[in-house]
């Protein structure tokens, strides 16, 4: 890459950061402070192997921690700012969905089975018809991932919160033996693309800003493109994977990697411990909302594929001989699957688009030289 090409590559992914930091996110500070956090964390965990060794860096979808022998899986997320869209439209018994959504989906992403997960809903006063909507949600998730929500906390803090905040850690169980990181995904693997279902739990905040704040359209606001009105369409709830993932692990032993695609979109392949990249070059249409978003936004196409999922919620590598059947089992839980590209051997772990002219590296898309 020329001096030149380096320069307008950085240009554009600080054009990129700064437009999403107008949003109300800045993912390079959170990037540098959870850096340091990483580094002060790691110190508190036990020397060597035996009960309750870290088996994993911090930086993959979940950690493995080893209890008397057994792989507990573990990780925490949140539904974001997608609580607003809730809080907006006073509908609440779906948002339980995506908080399960979005912890089973990367606690499979190290081959384990989800077994259970604990909820925090912080409300800026509690209402029990709210807590109570909150709750269908979040048995209704735990349904379709076949997990238990063993318990929780509800804090009102009515100074710090406005609206409500909902997010779960989830645990699973994985041999210790088996544990999923991408280490052997080699250059020809397949890789298998799981449609998402519209936004999912990331990139609110920039489809907010060009809804709401850029543009004055309300949730009632019906766009030709859409089958229904904008509040239902920024509410529909995060795919659950973890069916098909499960009896993908089940049938296919040359399963390599999961990625549950969410923010950085399909970077998230590269978050493998082997030095792969990817060349995506059979991607499905883009769902209509991205297109909304990226126009009433004006939104760089380098942006849109950095911030949203455009339509792939999870993906799975598999090897090459494998990946017909692999599509199979893991469009048949009612998702459509499709295979969008294969493995590269690359040190440098970019992810090529190539029906769109864009290459990523780390957490920035920019244009692919001509």
């Amino acid at each position: 890459m020329t001096r030149a090409v380096e320069a307008t590559a950085r240009a554009g992914a600080s054009m990129v950061q700064e437009r999403y930091r107008h949003a109300g996110v800045d993912t390079d500070e959170a990037d540098a402070g959870l850096k340091k956090l990483t580094r002060r964390i790691a110190e508190t965990w036990p020397p060597g192997g035996g009960f309750g060794s870290v088996k994993l860096d911090i930086g993959y979808f979940a950690n493995v921690i080893d209890v008397g022998g057994q792989g507990i899986a573990i990780t925490t997320d949140g539904i974001g700012s997608k609580a607003m869209i809730a809080t907006m439209l006073g509908k609440y018994d779906t948002v339980g969905i995506d908080c399960v959504a979005m912890n089973v989906n990367d606690v499979i992403c190290v081959g384990a089975r989800p077994v259970s997960m604990v909820d925090y809903i912080a409300v800026e006063r509690v209402e029990a018809q709210m807590l109570d909507a909150i709750s269908v949600g979040l048995c209704a998730g735990a349904k379709l991932a076949g997990i238990s929500i063993s318990g929780g906390e509800t804090a009102q803090l009515k100074d710090m919160i406005r609206g409500f905040d909902l997010a779960g850690t989830a645990i699973g169980h994985v041999p210790l033996d088996r544990i999923l990181v991408g280490a052997h995904v080699r250059e020809g693997d397949a890789v298998i693309g799981i449609e998402s279902n519209g936004i999912h739990s990331n990139g609110l905040s920039l489809a907010r800003r060009a809804f709401f704040e850029i543009n004055s359209y309300n949730c009632a606001h019906r766009f030709a493109e859409l089958n229904h009105d904008l509040g239902t369409e920024l509410l529909r709830p995060t795919h659950i994977y973890v069916r098909e993932a499960l009896e993908l692990l089940d049938r296919i032993p040359s399963v390599k990697a999961f990625a549950h695609i969410t923010s950085d979109g399909l970077l998230n392949l590269t978050r493998v411990q082997a030095n792969a990249g990817y060349v995506i070059d059979a991607l499905p249409p883009v769902p209509p909302i991205f297109s909304i978003i990226q126009r009433l936004g004006d939104v760089e196409l380098t942006e849109m594929f950095a911030v949203f999922n455009m339509g792939i919620g999870f993906c799975a590598v598999v090897a090459e001989e494998d990946a017909d059947l692999a599509a199979a089992i893991l469009g048949g839980k009612g998702k459509r699957a499709f295979r969008i590209g294969h493995a590269t051997s690359d040190a440098k772990r970019r992810v090529t688009l190539a029906q769109y002219g864009l290459v990523g590296e780390g957490k920035h898309f920019r244009r692919a030289e001509r």
